[in-house]
C-alpha cells in the first residue's frame, strides 16, 4: 500500500490546494503515481472533527489526518493525534520540545517523526550539529518532494549513521505535486491506528515518483 504521508491543503496558511483537487490529480495520474491514499499534515493545527469519508467513497482513496508542528529540533509530523495528545501539546506553539513530543506522543498512542531533516534551519541535520540526538526517533523523511540539491544526501548519511527508518512524502502545497514522493507499506492500512502501528513496525520504504 502506498501513501503520501506529508501534504497540505487549503487549511494550512501557506497552501491553496483543495483536498478534492489532490484526489482528482491522483485519479488522473494513477499510472505515474500509483497511490492508495494521502495523509493531510496541516501546519500547527489538528481538527478532530474533520471528516473526508464522502471524498473517500467518491474517489476510492484513503484520507487520513495528522499534523506538522514546529519544535526546537525542526519540523515534526505527528500521526495518531488523539484527545490526550491535544491536551498535552499546543500545536500552535512554534517552540515545542522535540524530545517531549517524540516521547509523550508515543506514550499517548501516536508517533512523531521528523520531516525534511536535510533542510536548513527547520531540519534535524542542522540541529544535530550542535545538539545531542533525540531519543526514541523511529524514522525520518528521507524523500521529500520539496527537497533541494544536497538535502537528501544529508538525510541518507543520517539514516545510515543512526539507524533510522526512512519514509517519504510530497510535502505538497500545490495540487500538481501530490504523490511525487510517498511511502510503500508491506501491510494494508485502513485507519490511522493501522498507520501508527505500521510506522512503529518499520516495514516500509520511501518511493520516488518524480519525473526523471
Amino acid at each position: 500500500m502506498i501513501l503520501d504521508l506529508h501534504l497540505h491543503s487549503e487549511l494550512s496558511d501557506d497552501s491553496r490546494a483543495p483536498v478534492e483537487a489532490y484526489l482528482k490529480v491522483l485519479q488522473r495520474k494513477r499510472a505515474e503515481r500509483p497511490l492508495d491514499g494521502i495523509v493531510l499534515t496541516e501546519h500547527r493545527q489538528f481538527d478532530p472533527a474533520r471528516d473526508y469519508r464522502a471524498l473517500e467513497d467518491r474517489y476510492g482513496f484513503l484520507i487520513l489526518n495528522a499534523a506538522e508542528v514546529e519544535t526546537d529540533y525542526g519540523h515534526v509530523l505527528v500521526y495518531g493525534v488523539n484527545p490526550d495528545i491535544l491536551a498535552r501539546f499546543d500545536f500552535s506553539d512554534v517552540r515545542l520540545s522535540a524530545q517531549a513530543l517524540v516521547t509523550d506522543v508515543a506514550r499517548l498512542g501516536g508517533i512523531a517523526l521528523p520531516c525534511h531533516p536535510g533542510r536548513a534551519t527547520v531540519g534535524l541535520c542542522d540541529h544535530y550539529q550542535r545538539k545531542p540526538p533525540l531519543e526514541g526517533v523511529v524514522a525520518v523523511e528521507a524523500l521529500n518532494g520539496g527537497s533541494k540539491k544536497g538535502e537528501e544526501a544529508r538525510v541518507e548519511e543520517l539514516v545510515q549513521r543512526l539507524g533510522y527508518k526512512a519514509y517519504g512524502g510530497s510535502d505538497s502545497h500545490l495540487v500538481s505535486f501530490v504523490g511525487v514522493c510517498a511511502t510503500e507499506f508491506d501491510a494494508p492500512i485502513r485507519s490511522m491506528d493501522d498507520l501508527v502501528a505500521q510506522l512503529r513496525d518499520g516495514r516500509y520504504r520511501p518511493v520516488d515518483f518524480r519525473a526523471r
